[in-house]
């Protein structure tokens, strides 16, 4: 006869619980039973609602830990930032992918439209959203200086694309690879022959023809910034 697990607290009962409902609510959706989170949690139905009140108090706990962010950040945080910035976006994109992919189905799964609104349109969901683009901005580090854009408008259009890129629905059903996504963001999908060239920097850039300059009030120069094809 195997030995008996070592009890738990009432905690880490709970944490248990909701960790096995939010693997078979991706499986089953809310036709899930407390028999089925019993035998998958190796306990007696009736230990169940020692913990909860109901199997809807177990569902709803696991629907608030499925919207928690704490792990991507965590895995955001291990990539290394010596790799160049092509390969560190690819990484971002990937995590932020599985990500994506995960909560898509379980929201179809379980009958859903969208994240429940007190986990998405709340003072808590704007600070977590603040907090993961100041993540991917620093992820950009110096490269920030061969963008075209600020980087949090590169991370805004990277993660934009990732969102339709990851959603079959909104993909028709042609999901998008992180390389795909990466390399449509950085460089576009004109052909390296079909690119604009720079001009010569030395050269002054005249916005009007000699025509059209003798009719053209005077205005001021702006700062151009140079693109990161140069």
């Amino acid at each position: 006869m195997p030995p008996r697990a070592a009890p738990m607290t009432p905690q880490e009962r709970h944490d248990q619980l909701v960790d096995v409902t939010l693997r078979l609510l991706r499986e089953h959706g809310r036709a899930v039973t407390t028999k089925q989170i019993a035998e998958a949690a190796g306990i007696a139905e009736g230990t169940i609602f020692r913990v909860v009140a109901s199997k809807d108090e177990l569902v709803d706990a696991a629907l608030v830990r499925a919207f928690d962010h704490g792990a991507i950040f965590d895995r955001i945080a291990e990539i290394d930032p010596a790799l160049d910035l092509r390969d560190r976006m690819v990484r971002l994109v990937s995590i932020l992918q599985q990500r994506f992919r995960a909560t898509f189905g379980l929201i179809r799964k379980v009958g859903m439209l969208g994240p429940p609104a007190h986990l998405h349109d709340s003072a808590e969901a704007d600070a977590v959203r603040a907090r993961l683009e100041r993540a991917c901005v620093e992820l950009v580090g110096a490269d920030a200086e061969h963008l075209s854009v600020e980087p949090g408008e590169m991370v805004h259009r990277l993660r934009l694309l990732t969102f339709a890129g990851s959603h079959e629905q909104v993909a028709d059903g042609r999901l998008l690879s992180p390389e795909e996504i990466v390399d449509t963001v950085l460089t576009g999908l004109l052909a390296p022959a079909a690119r604009p060239t720079c001009a010569d920097p030395a050269a002054p850039v005249d916005p009007v023809g000699p025509a059209e300059r003798a009719t053209t009030p005077a205005r001021p120069a702006r700062p151009v910034r140079e693109e990161a094809s140069c």
